[in-house]
């Protein structure tokens, strides 16, 4: 057996593993970043939504 064949490939399997660990972690860091964004976007629009003068609306023309 080749020492430095099986060296070669235990280096490349652990920068394999180190890899998708890293991709993992930037993948959940988007997703919680994501995740913040849309509920700021959420919370936003619930106390940005001006509601009515209570004037309106209670008059309808229905012979138009």
């Amino acid at each position: 057996m080749n020492v430095n064949g099986i060296a070669a490939a235990a280096t490349e399997m652990s920068q394999a593993r180190t890899a998708d660990a890293v991709q993992m972690a930037v993948l959940k860091k988007s997703l919680d970043v994501q995740a913040q964004g849309a509920l700021q976007l959420v919370e936003t629009a619930a106390q940005g939504v001006p509601s009515n003068p209570p004037h309106l609306g209670n008059r309808v023309d229905t012979s138009a």
